[in-house]
C-alpha cells in the first residue's frame, strides 16, 4: 500500500511517501481502508520529534474515516470513523491507504458526515468532549470558550447541546465574526487585564467554567473565574510555563484541568465518537465546511504548508 512513513525525528525531510505492506489483522482486530485522513497539528510535531515516545519508523495519522474490510463479520463493509492515541505514535497511524486497529476502536459514522467530513473531527472533537466532561459542563453551566479554532469551535457546539451559557472570545476580528456568524455571544479579547471585566459584564461574578484553547489566557483567566470555577486548559507556551495568580485561584477555590487528548487510545476514542456522533445526524452539531481536500501523494506539501502555520483544514485523500 501507499502510505507517508518518518524512520528519524526532527525534520519533515524524513517524512516519504513510500510503498509498504499492507497490515495484517489478527483476532479481533479491523483493517479499515481509508477513504480520508485529517492532517493535525500534532501529527506535524511528531515528525518533528515533540512526542520522544513515538517508535521508528512510523506512518503517521491520528483521525480517519473508511471502510472495514476485514475482521468481525459483523463489520465488514461498515463505514466507520476513529482516532486515538496509538495512531501515530507506537502503531500505524492513518495516513496510508490501510490502517489496522482494535474492532473496538472504531465507531459508526455518522450518514450526515461524508468521510473527508468526518475525518476532520477527531481529535477537535474528542478533546472538546473531555474538556466539557473534566470540567463538568452541565445545563445552565456559565462557559466562557478562549479561541476561535477547531477545539474551541466543537466546545462551543457541544456546550449548547447540553444546555449550558456560552460565551465565545477570540482575539482576531475575522475570528470574531465567524463565531459571531454561528450565533454565539462573543467577545474579542484585548488586554490580559481587561480579561475579568469583559466576562464579568456578561457573567456576573465570572464564569463557571473558562476553557483556554490557546494557551496563552491562564493567568488572566482567574480574574473572569465563579467561585468554585474550573480552568481547563489544552496548551502551553513554548517553554511549557506560565505565571499563575495562585493566591487568586485559591481564594476562588478554583482549579485548573489539563485536558490531553494523547491520554485516550483508539477504544476509549470510538466511545466518544458514538456519544456525540448521533448529534450530527439528528442536525444538533454542524456539518464541517471549508476543508481542503489533498490526495495523500502530495501529504509532504501539504505538511510543510501545516507547518508554515496555515490555518486550513487538510484531508488527505488515498
Amino acid at each position: 500500500m501507499k502510505a507517508l512513513q518518518f524512520d528519524k525525528t526532527g525534520d519533515l525531510a524524513a517524512l516519504r511517501y513510500v510503498e509498504v505492506p499492507t497490515p495484517v489483522p489478527g483476532a479481533n482486530e479491523v483493517l479499515v481502508e481509508i477513504k480520508a485522513a485529517g492532517l493535525n497539528p500534532s501529527d506535524v510535531k511528531n515528525v518533528l520529534g515533540r512526542f520522544p515516545y513515538t517508535t521508528l519508523p512510523r506512518i503517521p495519522g491520528r483521525d480517519f474515516a473508511g471502510v472495514v474490510i476485514e475482521g468481525p463479520q459483523a463489520l465488514i463493509g461498515q463505514e466507520v470513523w476513529g482516532t486515538g492515541r496509538e495512531l501515530g505514535f507506537f502503531a500505524d497511524g492513518s495516513h496510508a491507504q490501510y490502517v489496522k486497529l482494535p474492532a473496538k476502536g472504531v465507531a459508526l459514522k455518522p450518514t450526515h458526515l461524508s468521510f473527508a467530513q468526518a475525518a476532520s473531527l477527531g481529535v477537535p472533537y474528542t478533546t472538546a468532549w473531555d474538556a466539557l466532561e473534566r470540567s463538568l459542563v452541565t445545563a445552565q453551566t456559565r462557559l466562557l470558550v478562549i479561541g476561535g479554532g477547531a477545539v474551541g469551535s466543537a466546545a462551543l457546539a457541544l456546550a449548547k447541546i447540553r444546555g449550558a451559557q456560552v460565551l465565545a472570545a477570540a482575539r482576531r476580528p475575522e475570528q470574531v465574526k465567524a463565531l459571531q456568524a454561528q450565533g454565539f455571544n462573543t467577545i474579542q479579547l484585548e488586554t490580559p487585564e481587561a480579561l475579568g471585566a469583559q466576562v464579568n459584564a456578561i457573567f456576573t461574578g465570572g464564569a463557571d467554567v473558562i476553557f483556554d484553547t490557546t494557551g496563552f489566557w491562564l493567568p488572566a483567566a482567574v480574574a473572569a473565574l465563579a467561585t468554585f470555577g474550573r480552568i481547563a486548559i489544552i496548551a502551553a507556551p513554548v517553554d511549557g510555563h506560565v505565571q499563575l495568580p495562585a493566591l487568586a485561584l485559591y481564594r476562588r477555590g478554583g482549579s485548573v484541568v489539563g485536558i490531553n487528548s494523547l491520554l485516550y487510545g483508539v477504544e476509549a476514542c470510538a466511545a466518544m465518537l458514538e456519544q456525540f456522533g448521533r448529534f450530527f445526524d439528528e442536525g444538533l452539531l454542524p456539518l464541517p465546511e471549508g476543508l481542503v481536500e489533498s490526495p495523500l501523494a502530495d501529504g509532504l506539501e501539504r505538511y510543510a504548508e501545516v507547518n508554515q502555520g496555515s490555518g486550513d483544514k487538510v484531508i488527505l485523500l488515498p
